[in-house]
């Protein structure tokens, strides 16, 4: 794709862009869970089930506040930053003004994403009186993004900050896609959630293009190099570290025996999945090197082996 062959979706944005078209989502006070089981395997582990079930809630409401915290991080300091900058002009890989005001629409949504979140965490705390135990101040970009871009030379660093935000972009809207499905968690978090994804499917594919315009630009030998940089990107973005840290967290916070507080942590530290082809969010990224038009180069096919099937 060339930069004059992009078409701005200003009118599709006017039209349906959730900051337009959706009322508040208010938390309802029914029975149905605040948070899907299956996205906090700690409920369902065998010391937890055993000695203290009826912490369930506590934990799924915890689960969630750092669900919202991450969202705020990666919405105001991941892509915003970058989508701010594309937007006034002051990204090192220049674009037409179609694609900065559709990056700026990117801004708009993405702060409002944020914005919608704080007042959910904020709806859950008045609802439930339960407080957020001490949550993370970084998400796994937040390093994974730096160690990527100082990897690379000074002129391709804002490329790589590119592609990397790009892949997070894809990578969250199947994800969130999934939990917008769960019909065991309250109507108005799945409701949340087919809002964030509405315009995180619009999201996902101006990153994209924008991905592929540069790579229509870029030579042979900053796409070799930008090659190697990916699995390692990959690798930092797919730890568990983070995630395991607060689940610990969470565990100490739990009303339970210093030895069920053990057991939960020895079941917690194996719960990471491999970092490889079969993680559940490698075919997301995948997908994305596809439609980005990245894997159709023998250096990113090479790059990425271990992740392709």
């Amino acid at each position: 794709m060339n930069a004059a062959d992009y078409q701005s979706f200003a009118d599709a944005w006017e039209s349906r862009a959730t900051i337009r078209t959706r009322p508040r989502r208010v938390l309802e006070n029914d029975d149905k869970l605040i948070y899907p089981l299956s996205r906090q395997p700690l409920v369902l582990s065998e010391t937890f089930l055993r000695e203290c079930p009826e912490q369930r809630d506590f934990a799924l409401v915890q689960t969630l506040y750092k669900f919202i915290n991450d969202v705020v991080i990666f919405e105001t300091e991941i892509v915003d930053k970058t989508a701010r900058s594309i937007a006034k002009n002051r990204f090192a890989v220049a674009f037409p003004f179609a694609c900065r005001y559709d990056a700026m629409t990117v801004v708009v949504d993405e702060d409002y994403h944020a914005l919608v979140a704080m007042d959910f965490m904020q709806q859950t705390v008045a609802m439930t009186g339960i407080t957020p135990i001490d949550l993370p101040d970084e998400i796994e970009l937040s390093r994974a993004i730096p160690a990527a871009v100082a990897l690379a030379p000074e002129h391709l660093r804002s490329a790589v900050e590119l592609i990397c935000v790009a892949i997070a972009e894809n990578t969250v809207t199947g994800d969130v896609a999934a939990f917008a499905k769960d019909d065991t968690v309250k109507q108005s978090i799945k409701g949340l959630m087919a809002d964030h994804l509405l315009d995180e499917g619009r999201h996902s594919g101006f990153w994209a293009r924008l991905v592929r315009i540069y790579w229509h630009t870029a030579s042979e030998d900053d796409r070799r190099c930008i090659a190697h940089i990916l699995p390692i990107f990959i690798g930092h973005y797919l730890t568990n570290d983070i995630q395991k840290s607060f689940d610990f967290r969470l565990i100490e916070s739990l009303k339970i025996s210093d030895a069920a507080r053990h057991a939960l942590k020895s079941e917690v530290s194996g719960l990471a999945f491999p970092i490889n082809r079969h993680h559940p969010l490698v075919a997301n990224i995948v997908r994305f090197f596809r439609s980005s038009s990245l894997l159709d180069s023998p250096c990113v096919q090479d790059a990425l082996s271990d992740y392709l099937v």
